[in-house]
């Protein structure tokens, strides 16, 4: 049940992510969540959308470098220690997490922390038997 993410490449300076914004709302398509880390001269861009591979080919034909990932969503405990049990199995199972970023999702008590492993399906084989829900794209996008 891995997740597709988009992941660009965009310049640090001002206009880069409202031109990002512009294209896809030009494609009528809803970012669910997103995440950024910058440097002096760029940012990667990290895009949950349902129509993911719709927002690849408009990125690209406007010249946006797009990279396709798989991703794990997880639901946490919304509470003190909720992301540190999390974290024990993951560490239980010696999973190196690539990144990670969080929103929250309506879901009473939880949120939901997007994981980034290496190898994405040999983490649902490892966590399947855990006490962990994992978010489905249906489920995520609707």
């Amino acid at each position: 049940m891995p997740i597709k993410q988009l992941s660009l490449f965009v310049e640090n300076r001002p206009g880069s992510l409202s031109a990002v914004c512009k294209i896809l709302k030009k494609e009528n398509l809803s970012i669910r969540t997103l995440s950024l880390a910058d440097t002096q001269q760029f940012g990667i861009l990290r895009l949950l959308i349902k129509e993911y591979d719709q927002a690849r080919v408009a990125l690209e034909k406007a010249g946006f470098i797009v990279k396709v990932t798989d991703v794990l969503a997880i639901e946490v405990p919304d509470r003190p220690g909720g992301l540190s049990d999390i974290l024990e199995i993951l560490d239980r199972h010696k999973l190196s997490v690539e990144y990670m970023y969080a929103f929250t999702f309506g879901n009473d008590d939880r949120a939901v922390i997007v994981f980034r492993f290496e190898d994405p399906e040999g983490a649902i084989k490892l966590l399947k038997d855990e006490p962990i829900t994992m978010v489905k794209a249906e489920t995520l996008f609707k």
